[in-house]
C-alpha cells in the first residue's frame, strides 16, 4: 500500500512537470491593481493598443500647460473645470462633451502623472456623474509610460517655455549636419537621423553618449527632440528614449515651425 501511494504522488509529480507552464504577467500587461475603484484600469500594453487602433479618446487630464510640456502622443486634452483650486485640479466635463459630440457611450480613457495623482480618479468620477457609460483609466500615467520606454509630444507652447525658462533642457536637432550648420536653435546639439541606427549602444547614438551630446551623467535631464519633420524627430527620440534617458520629448512640427514657435 505505502508503495503504491508513493508511485502515485510521484506519477502526478510527473505530470505537473510537464503542464504548460503559464507565463508570468510582464511589467508592460501590469496595472495598479486598486481595489475599491469606480473605473477600470488599463495596462500599458493596452494603452498602446488603444492608440494604435484609436478605439477610445485619450485624455491627459492635466493642466493645459503641462500638456504642452509632454503627453503621450495621440492625447487630448481640454480646459480646466472654472473655480476650482489647482491642488483639486479636474478637466471640464463640458469640454469634453464638445470634444466627443455629446455622445455619452463614447469610449474614453484618462491619464495623468502616475499612481499618486488624483486627476483622472476626480475626472473619472466627474464622467460618471454626468452620465458617461465606457470610462477607464491608465493610473500609471506619464512616468511610467517613459519608464517603459514610451515617448511624449512637446507642442509650440511648451517649446517656447522650455526654451525661455528651463536652462537644463538639452535641445537635440535631428536634421543633417550641413542643415544644422546652416543654422538652428540656440544651444541646440547635432545627432543626425541618418547616422541613427537600430539597436542599443551603436552609431550616432552611442557617440552621442560618449562625447557629450547626451546628458550621461543626469539621466533625468529634459531632452527635445525636433528635426525637419515629426517623423525623424520621433525616431531618434525613440533611440535616445530605449538608452535609458528618461524624460525625452519629440515636436511634432517641421524645423521652421519650431523656430517660429521659439520667436521672442
Amino acid at each position: 500500500m505505502t508503495l503504491r501511494i508513493v508511485l502515485s504522488a510521484l506519477t502526478l509529480l510527473g505530470s505537473a512537470a510537464a503542464a504548460p507552464v503559464v507565463p508570468a504577467e510582464t511589467i508592460s500587461q501590469a496595472t495598479l491593481g486598486e481595489t475599491g475603484q469606480k473605473t477600470e484600469e488599463i495596462s500599458t500594453e493596452e494603452l498602446k493598443q488603444i492608440l494604435a487602433d484609436k478605439s477610445a479618446t485619450v485624455l491627459d487630464a492635466r493642466p493645459s500647460r503641462e500638456f504642452a510640456m509632454s503627453h503621450i502622443p495621440g492625447a487630448f486634452n481640454v480646459a480646466a473645470k472654472p473655480g476650482v483650486a489647482m491642488s483639486a485640479y479636474v478637466s471640464d466635463v463640458a469640454e469634453i462633451s464638445r470634444l466627443v459630440d455629446g455622445k455619452k457611450d463614447a469610449p474614453l480613457v484618462l491619464y495623468c502623472n502616475g499612481p499618486f495623482c488624483g486627476k483622472s480618479k476626480r475626472l473619472a468620477d466627474e464622467l460618471l456623474a454626468a452620465g458617461y457609460t465606457d470610462v477607464r483609466r491608465y493610473q500609471l500615467g506619464i512616468p511610467v509610460w517613459r519608464a517603459l520606454g514610451g515617448v511624449t509630444v512637446i507642442e509650440p507652447e511648451g517649446l517656447q517655455h522650455v526654451i525661455a525658462d528651463d536652462r537644463t533642457a538639452v535641445l537635440i536637432d535631428v536634421r543633417e549636419a550641413a542643415a544644422f550648420r546652416a543654422g538652428s536653435l540656440p544651444g541646440a546639439r547635432n545627432i543626425p537621423r541618418s547616422l541613427v541606427l537600430e539597436g542599443k549602444d551603436v552609431g550616432e547614438v552611442k557617440r552621442a553618449k560618449d562625447d557629450g551630446r547626451l546628458p550621461m551623467e543626469d539621466h533625468n535631464t529634459r531632452i527635445i527632440v525636433l528635426g525637419g519633420d515629426p517623423g525623424m524627430a520621433r525616431t531618434v527620440a525613440e533611440a535616445i528614449t530605449h538608452e535609458a534617458f528618461q524624460n525625452v520629448a519629440y515636436f511634432a512640427g517641421t524645423f521652421a515651425e519650431a523656430r517660429a514657435a521659439t520667436k521672442p
